[in-house]
C-alpha cells in the first residue's frame, strides 16, 4: 500500500495528512527519506519514521460523539472554520478520523477511530447500516397540509437510500419533527427531501447508527465504546447477502 494509507492504517494520522508529511520530506522508510507519494510499503515489517520517530500499530480506538451544530468533520479546514476536533482537545487519544460525516448545521451522533478497516465495512455501502434521524422542519399554518405528505414519502425523485420516514410529532411553534431512516447517505438527502415539498428544515439530529443510539450523550462530549457496542456495530457493518431471484 502506499506510504500515506500506511500511516492512516497504523493510527498516525489520515491519509491526506500523510501526504503531506510525505511532501514535506518528514517520513522515513527503513532509514531513507520518500520522496515519493506512490511508495510501496507493506506497514507491518517496514520500519516507518515521522520526524525520526517511529510509528507502531496503535492500539485501537472507538469513540462516540455528539457533534454540536457549526463544527465541521475535518480535521483541518482550510477556510479557518472550528471542527469537531475542538471537542477531543486535551484528551490522551491517538489520531482518530470520523466515520463518515456530518455537514456544518448538522449535529448528533458521530463515530470516530483509528481502525481503518471497521470504518471501511460501516462506510460500505454493501452494509446497508442504518442511521436514523430526527429532523425539525417549518410547518406553519399554510404549510402543514405538506407534513403528511412528507410523512408517506411521495417524493419518490429524492428517496434512494430512505429506508423509512414518519412523523414524530407537530410542535406548538409550526414545526414539525420526523423520524427518517437512511441506510444509504448522499450528500444532503434529508434536506433535498424536505426542500422537494418546500419544507425547511431547521434542526437535523442524528440520533442512532446501526444498533448504537445516542442517548443521553451531552453535546460536545464523547466517550469510548463499549466491546459489545464495537461486536454490534461490527456485525451491523458486515455486507448483507443479495436476495436470490426467484
Amino acid at each position: 500500500m502506499s506510504i500515506a494509507r500506511a500511516l492512516s492504517k497504523l493510527g498516525f494520522c489520515s491519509r491526506s495528512e500523510g501526504e503531506r508529511l510525505v511532501a514535506a520530506g518528514r517520513v522515513r522508510v527503513n532509514g531513507a527519506v520518500v520522496h515519493e507519494m506512490s511508495h510501496r510499503v507493506v506497514p507491518e515489517t517496514a520500519r516507518i519514521e515521522v520526524d525520526g520517530a517511529a510509528i507502531g500499530k496503535s492500539t485501537h480506538v472507538y469513540i462516540a460523539l455528539n457533534k454540536p451544530k457549526g463544527l465541521v468533520t475535518t480535521r483541518n479546514d482550510p477556510e479557518g472554520r472550528a471542527t469537531i476536533y475542538e471537542c477531543l482537545a486535551g484528551a490522551d487519544l491517538p489520531f482518530v478520523g470520523p466515520v463518515g460525516r456530518l455537514d456544518k448545521a448538522s449535529e448528533g451522533l458521530l463515530l470516530l477511530t483509528n481502525d481503518t478497516q471497521w470504518a471501511n465495512a460501516l462506510l460500505d455501502p454493501a452494509s446497508h447500516v442504518d442511521k436514523t434521524y430526527h429532523v425539525q422542519v417549518k410547518a406553519g399554518e399554510g404549510e402543514r397540509a405538506r407534513v403528511p405528505l412528507a410523512a408517506l414519502g411521495v417524493n419518490s425523485g429524492v428517496r434512494a437510500g430512505v429506508k423509512a420516514i414518519e412523523l414524530l410529532r407537530v410542535g406548538s411553534r409550526s414545526t414539525a419533527w420526523f423520524t427518517v431512516v437512511l441506510d444509504e447517505g448522499k450528500n444532503r438527502q434529508i434536506r433535498r427531501l424536505f426542500e422537494a415539498i418546500d419544507l425547511e428544515v431547521l434542526r437535523l439530529v442524528r440520533v442512532a447508527i446501526g444498533p448504537l443510539a445516542l442517548g443521553d450523550l451531552a453535546k460536545g462530549e464523547w466517550r469510548h465504546l463499549t466491546p459489545a457496542e464495537v461486536k454490534a456495530l461490527t456485525r451491523s457493518g458486515a455486507p448483507r447477502p443479495r436476495a436470490r431471484s426467484r
